[in-house]
């Protein structure tokens, strides 16, 4: 048996478990080496590592956390996680079943892009969702926002502070109020309607958004938020409970709504930033050994 099984070793579950080891505790990382941001070149906005591969920063991540013995990593795939009294056995694809006392899911989400031609070949290429991860590189850019409705005005705000040259496209009816359209026009933000029926790119950098009405608007980076699923529906099957945005619902500390059962990184928070899951994760592993010797003391 050991204290904690953390599902998913890529930034946050290896913050919470750098915590851990520190804290002595007996700890076992399990990942399959498929995090969200593969196929991004760099990573910004993120002390100490502006700039680097993704890749580079989870290497060093792991070769660290794997100087304190108590922490072991293991490439496989949870599989099923059945709850026997105040324990947790996990189950694995390949390997032996694990015994431990609590969980953390840093398990991630996984991002549903649109059906459209040319957008999977910009995706995080030219099309990214954080423009605090990537917008200083493409400022004063000609910009593009896919967005609608209140959400995606607040959206919308967020991104014109890095360039005016910037348009809106709705992919189909605006869901603006008339303040919002008002704004928008005050900052000489244009609304397109017609429904994008392609994108025209070189190597995966955008230059053209192709309409349905036929006309074709040119654009250097686009911004958008995709629609998103949790990359593992074991919480679910567990009993967690949901945000309304899809994520798992945590407190400050945390811990889900089933006791023993920890969430960490994009799966429990809109921040998608590597340095938000080093946060959360370095967080609740400190508290996680506070638990654990409340318990045992």
């Amino acid at each position: 048996m050991v204290d904690i099984v953390i599902i998913g070793g890529s930034y946050a579950g290896l913050s919470a478990a750098m915590s851990l080891g520190r804290s002595l505790r007996n700890v076992v990382v399990v990942d399959n080496h498929d995090p969200c941001n593969k196929t991004v070149s760099n990573s910004h906005n993120f002390l100490t590592h502006d700039g680097a591969e993704p890749a580079a920063i989870a290497l060093t991540a792991r070769q660290q956390v794997l100087q304190y013995s108590s922490v072991n990593l293991l490439s496989d795939t949870v599989t099923q996680v059945i709850k026997k009294n105040d324990l947790f056995e996990v189950l694995l694809k390949d390997g032996k079943p694990l015994t431990a006392r609590k969980l953390i899911f840093a398990s991630g989400i996984k991002d549903i892009i649109p059906v459209i031609p040319g957008f999977s070949e910009c995706w995080p290429k030219s099309i990214i969702h954080c423009p605090y991860c990537h917008g200083y590189e493409e400022r004063g850019k000609i910009l593009a926002v896919i967005a609608n409705g209140d959400e995606g005005f607040e959206y919308i705000k967020l991104i014109s502070n890095w360039s005016k040259y910037l348009t809106v496209f709705t992919n189909g009816p605006a869901d603006f109020n008339d303040e919002q359209v008002a704004k928008l026009r005050k900052h000489k933000i244009a609304i397109i309607e017609s429904p994008i029926v392609s994108l025209q790119h070189t190597n995966g950098n955008v230059n053209h958004i192709i309409l349905q009405n036929g006309n074709d608007i040119p654009a250097e980076f686009i911004f958008y938020k995709p629609a998103f699923v949790q990359k593992s529906d074991i919480p679910k099957q567990l009993g967690c409970e949901f945000t309304k945005t899809g994520h798992l619902q945590t407190n400050m500390f945390g811990e889900t709504t089933v006791p023993g059962i920890f969430a960490v990184g994009d799966n429990c928070s809109p921040m998608r930033s590597v340095a938000n899951a080093v946060a959360t994760g370095s967080f609740t592993g400190a508290y996680l050994n506070k638990l654990l010797g409340d318990e045992d003391f």
